[in-house]
């Protein structure tokens, strides 16, 4: 779980255990010794499975000391009457920081928003008598950035990764028909300790990101946490691929009691695809892991694009046949279901040209990060709409989550309104030491194959985004890094999505590991000049001529409300012809561009140790912390989209 200044253990590997095992011949990622389940279940709940939703109010305290274990902060009994109530989710650094969303940078350094180290939560919250011998998970979006998971004074485990959803099994731990008490104790590392000469960059040998990088780090319980009971034997995940009037379907089945059990499971490829329902028998020997596949037709399924973004639901029922401790229901009778929205289309490369469904894509698009003042990394619902409506008023068709995976709405989202996606990981900045480290530690390839596993079935991810500018000085240790990443991928998806990152030269020495070519560029802001862009690409092109380019960042900043001309610095106007210039030289060699994406939609929170007299705040936006638009935003619109 990496470590604790000055006292926390190394570990050996990343906590979750997380493996990919073949299962039946077809890739299960495991975590916890289990399969990893779905977390998308709460948008569309079968009647067979209860949920109990955990969100809302919770107690609170910092442990700056780390004394919470041995007070038994984690106990029923202990009386946490004096602990601060605060709402879950929500980052700690919103709970008491006044101004943190303002650009008046004087108060910058104050509040919880700059208290690091341990805290916990706690809660509350009475288990049905119905759940008595049923497999029960609690399942988090988000904690940031390690816990360590209680119930009932039980430490079920520990997780590391500030933006990967994780499930712990608390079926031996939680009383059915009784109070129960869920803590959690959350780790945020420093990222500075005081100098004479000014702040000292703390980093960690395992963690990710492992030293201060270009985003807020909000801590805590940062997004949903809830209970899901179901019966012994059930359907931990759906796994779909859909193209060219077909469904290959893979049900991931778990006998999570002690005897064996015999199953008869439906899958159905939903309304609308013309396709029937199958069924096949399952057996199980207690605590094995099976999975159930089915190649089905779809006849009348159209295929999911950004021009009609039409969606399926494919079912997976459990019939009981027979009997397991926590199995209620008669033979023929649903015991468990899990359902899984999925699309059916095509992406792939075909010589340099990105294609979706067969046909050329061009990827106008916007990189974003998971924030909005009021509520920091702990967005709703409505606020995922809101980003994706917003780059569709732009004209993008492309978003690249930068940095880390986002929330289950988000991906919904883009689902419904046809947003194509690149998802990425926390490897941020990674350098050369801390590739190699990687290698046996696992956690960078553990992130990898949780974000694969995670949004395998949405339609609007077409790629898959390894890294982000991390060092590649040592070649040897970069390229195998990008390997064992590459591959932890691969291991995965059935759709073989194309595989790129967002490098931080033109030159990266793994480029022939990319399906997709991936960097980022800011000519004429950070180096060189905005005419030097064509010819570089011109010269990838030649180098790898049969890979599709994509630029994954470009950009530059406007003085907030400052005007004038094209030709001063720092100028809306300034920041807005930058952007024009870029996309005419990108756009003029679209044949061999898959896209760009422009740095980035809304300006963003950052604690590195520039733009204090901001408040943090990064104002390369197109639109600004507060909502307000630049005048780069009818910029972006207004630039064509060249025809795919």
């Amino acid at each position: 779980m990496g470590e604790k200044m000055g006292s926390r253990r190394r570990r050996r590997g990343e906590p979750a255990g997380t493996a990919v095992r073949s299962v039946d011949g077809f890739p299960v990622l495991f975590q916890y010794g289990q399969p990893v389940p779905s977390f998308d279940v709460r948008a569309d709940v079968p009647g067979e499975r209860d949920y109990l939703d955990l969100d809302g109010r919770w107690r609170f305290a910092f442990d700056p000391g780390d004394g919470g274990i041995r007070a038994g902060w984690m106990l029923a009994g202990f009386d946490d009457g004096g602990w601060q109530v605060v709402e879950v989710p929500l980052p700690w650094d919103l709970y008491d920081t006044a101004g943190f969303a303002s650009y008046d940078g004087s108060g910058y350094g104050t509040g919880t928003a700059f208290r690091d180290g341990y805290a916990w939560y706690r809660v509350g919250f009475d288990a049905p008598g119905t759940w008595s011998g049923r497999f029960v998970k609690i399942c988090f979006l988000a904690v940031n950035y390690a816990a360590s998971v209680y119930v009932n004074g039980m430490l079920l485990a520990e997780h590391e990764g500030g933006h990967t959803p994780f499930a712990v099994d608390a079926s031996a731990a939680i009383r059915p028909g009784a109070g129960n008490l869920l803590a959690v104790r959350v780790y945020r590392r420093p990222w500075y300790r005081p100098g004479a000469t000014g702040p000292t960059a703390i980093s960690c040998d395992t963690e990710l990101p492992h030293k201060p990088v270009d985003y807020w780090p909000y801590a805590g319980i940062t997004r949903g946490v809830f209970i899901e009971s179901t019966t012994q034997v059930t359907v931990s995940k759906l796994v779909t691929r859909a193209h060219h009037g077909r469904l290959s379907a893979a049900a991931v089945v778990f006998n999570h009691g002690g005897g064996p059990a015999q199953r008869r499971l439906i899958l159905d490829p939903g309304p609308g695809t013309g396709g029937a329902p199958v069924g096949r028998d399952v057996a199980l020997a207690p605590g094995e892991v099976g999975v159930v596949g089915a190649d089905l037709p779809i006849p009348a399924a159209r295929p999911w694009s950004p021009a009609d973004p039409r969606l399926y639901r494919l079912t997976a029922r459990l019939q009981a046949d027979g009997g397991v401790a926590g199995d209620a229901g008669q033979d023929g009778r649903a015991v468990d279901t899990l359902a899984a929205r999925y699309g059916m289309r095509t992406v792939q490369v075909a010589g340099a040209r990105l294609c979706l469904n067969g046909e050329p894509v061009f990827l106008k698009g916007l990189n974003w990060h998971e924030e909005i003042p009021a509520r920091g990394r702990s967005m709703r619902r409505h606020d995922y709409d809101q980003v994706v409506d917003t780059a569709a008023d732009l004209g993008a068709n492309f978003l690249r989550n930068c940095g880390y995976t986002r929330h289950p709405d988000f991906y919904r989202a883009a689902d419904e309104r046809g947003m194509l996606v690149c998802d990425e990981t926390d490897n941020f900045w990674v350098e050369s030491r801390k590739q190699r480290i990687q290698g046996s530690y696992g956690l960078s390839a553990a992130l990898v194959a949780a974000m694969v596993w995670n949004q395998v079935n949405h339609p609007c991810v077409v790629l898959w985004s390894l890294h982000n500018e991390s060092e590649t000085a040592d070649h040897a240790a970069y390229r195998a890094w990008v390997s064992q990443l590459r591959a932890a991928a691969a291991s995965i998806d059935p759709q073989q999505r194309p595989v790129t990152w967002a490098s931080s030269t033109s030159w990266d020495p793994a480029f022939d590991l990319a399906d997709v070519i991936g960097f980022n560029e800011y000519f004429g802001y950070f180096y060189g000049r905005d005419a030097d862009l064509g010819p570089t690409l011109d010269a990838v092109h030649r180098a790898y001529p049969g890979s599709p380019i994509l630029i994954t960042e470009n950009g530059s900043y406007a003085d907030l409300g400052r005007h004038g001309s094209p030709a001063e610095t720092g100028t809306e106007e300034w920041q807005a012809d930058k952007l024009r210039q870029h996309w005419q030289q990108v756009t003029a060699r679209a044949g061999y561009l898959a896209g760009y994406t422009y740095w980035l939609l809304r300006d963003y929170k950052q604690r590195m140790t520039y733009n204090h007299n901001l408040n943090g705040i990064s104002a390369m936006g197109l639109v600004t912390f507060d909502g307000r638009r630049r005048a780069a935003y009818p910029t972006y619109r207004d630039c064509p989209n060249p025809p795919g």
